[in-house]
């Protein structure tokens, strides 16, 4: 279990500031369900020009949640260039600290912020012009610049912290080398070009994997190559956990009932993930 501070625990079972506004003057979304965080918000100003209500709607962990209530609250009042400052390390510091792993939550709502204003200022809904922004990290959706961004304010120096602070790298793994060639070119270090460089920002084995990790690699495999093929005869499959190297799954639709459901298991499953994740000895499971 993560180690929550009080007030994450408390941001994010009572949180405030949940809802959406009539007629907002900024609304900013960032995020996709399909990679497990969204967030949507919205601000309105009063007739000083301050920030006087801001709403908030998150798909996410209770970090992301927490993140999002926790950022409602530091901006109220606040004019919008005041709004423009504010960080993703000041949102942690307001929560007395997220876990490294969850601090991509705050990165979140520094986004979401600076596209609500950006949408005020200009009407536009694009944050950056994304031929000038190249995409890093197609897993996550995450471009150069919310790279850049977070290695500058959060003095990052490694690819496992761009991944914890931007998801970056998370699946796959196929972007790390772009990511180390970033952080080489942030930090001034001399290109990544030596073997052992190149061995660190090469893609982890399954099995070095977390647990976390091992889910989402599975599940972008079963997305990609198992799921289409049962769709076919109106099946379908759904992972219930993943076990070290044990991946238990549960089969939905006519595949429920299939007598042939084992060699399905075999022939299908478990031959595709051991083939699409380099786990040879990846075992697949199916349970009721």
């Amino acid at each position: 279990m993560w180690d929550y501070s009080e007030k994450v625990l408390d941001h994010f079972h009572h949180p405030r500031n949940v809802g959406t506004i009539e007629n907002p003057d900024g609304v900013g979304e960032v995020g996709a369900l399909a990679c497990g965080d969204a967030l949507k918000l919205m601000f309105k100003l009063g007739p000083d020009g301050r920030i006087a209500d801001v709403k908030f709607q998150t798909f996410g962990c209770a970090s992301a949640i927490a993140s999002s209530s926790a950022l409602t609250e530091m901006i109220k009042g606040m004019t919008l260039e005041e709004a423009a400052k504010v960080t993703n390390a000041d949102i942690a510091k307001y929560l007395d600290g997220l876990p490294e792993q969850k601090m991509h939550c705050s990165v979140m709502g520094m986004e979401a912020l600076e596209a609500a204003i950006a949408n005020y200022k200009t009407g536009d809904t694009t944050v950056r012009e994304l031929k000038d922004d190249p995409l890093v990290c197609t897993c996550f959706n995450v471009h150069e610049s919310e790279i850049v961004e977070a290695i500058r304010i959060n003095k990052l120096t490694t690819v496992e912290q761009v991944t914890n602070y931007t998801k970056a790298g998370g699946a796959c793994g196929k972007c790390k080398g772009a990511i180390q060639a970033i952080l080489d070119r942030e930090l001034g270090r001399p290109a990544a070009d030596s073997p052992a460089a190149k061995a660190s920002s090469a893609p982890a084995s399954f099995a070095d994997l977390s647990p976390a990790k091992k889910v989402l690699a599975v599940e972008k495999a079963l997305e990609k190559l198992v799921r289409p093929a049962l769709a076919v005869d109106g099946g379908d499959v759904e992972l219930v956990d993943v076990q070290g190297g044990r991946v238990q799954i549960r089969f939905l639709g006519h595949c429920a009932h299939c007598m042939a459901a084992h060699l399905t298991q075999d022939g299908l499953v478990q031959a595709k993930l051991r083939e699409e994740l380099g786990a040879p000895d990846l075992v697949v499971e199916t349970v009721q």
